[in-house]
């Protein structure tokens, strides 16, 4: 028993399931839809959780020729057999409209591995206003995924009125001084809102499976 499949072009971790709850998670770029088919039918024929192939974009996506996917653009991901929506409920807040294909990316990896999703949009503390009118959504979260550029302001901001953890993404988005990101990390790292975690920059799916990580811990039986 290997614990994984060997395509040749690929080792497929067969195991990842029965060890974290979830199949191994496929990283579009660099593959040819051919070896994207190889390695989801694979994964698709040994175990039973949902399956997602990230970062793939539309071309690549109507090339992979295994049925039964369903394709996101704006979060250019693929998804095959989605888990049931649970209990487990994330709030997935932007500052501003242009963090949108980074959070719906969190979205949809979030949705298609069983947990409960809800977004706010557009609620940067350029107008804090915005944010504070969101609090019911906040408070009824079980993990709150803050999706920011700029100076990435909004994390420290959600991580001073909420309790339950709060996942931070760092987004390229904002002019030169921004550093496509960097600046924003920065920021979310050295918060004084304490013990967020942050992910790295652009990183919807990071953020989304460090949430299902804390599910899995509410989840198992004591």
């Amino acid at each position: 028993m290997t614990g994984f499949a060997d395509l040749g072009y690929a080792r497929v971790d067969t195991d990842r399931e029965s060890r974290q709850g979830l199949p191994e998670v496929v990283y579009g770029p660099g593959k040819q839809p051919g070896e994207i088919a190889g390695i989801v039918g694979e994964l698709l024929a040994r175990g039973t959780g949902p399956v997602l192939v990230t970062r793939v974009e539309a071309d690549v996506a109507a090339a992979i020729a295994v049925p039964g996917g369903t394709y996101h653009e704006t979060a250019r991901l693929l998804v095959w057999r989605p888990a049931a929506s649970g209990s487990f409920r994330v709030c997935i807040a932007t500052a501003g409209t242009s963090d949108g294909p980074v959070a719906a990316e969190a979205e949809a990896v979030a949705a298609a591995i069983g947990l409960s999703t809800e977004v706010v949009r557009d609620v940067g503390v350029a107008g804090i206003h915005r944010l504070l009118a969101a609090r019911d959504e906040l408070d009824r979260a079980d993990a709150v995924i803050v999706v920011a550029g700029m100076e990435g302001a909004l994390a420290s901001a959600v991580g001073g009125l909420v309790a339950c953890p709060v996942i931070a993404v760092p987004t390229s988005t904002g002019y030169g001084a921004a550093l496509e990101g960097v600046t924003a990390l920065l920021a979310m790292l050295t918060s004084c809102a304490a013990g967020l975690t942050v992910v790295n920059i652009d990183s919807g799916f990071g953020a989304a499976m460090a949430a299902h990580r804390l599910a899995q811990v509410v989840a198992k039986p004591r």
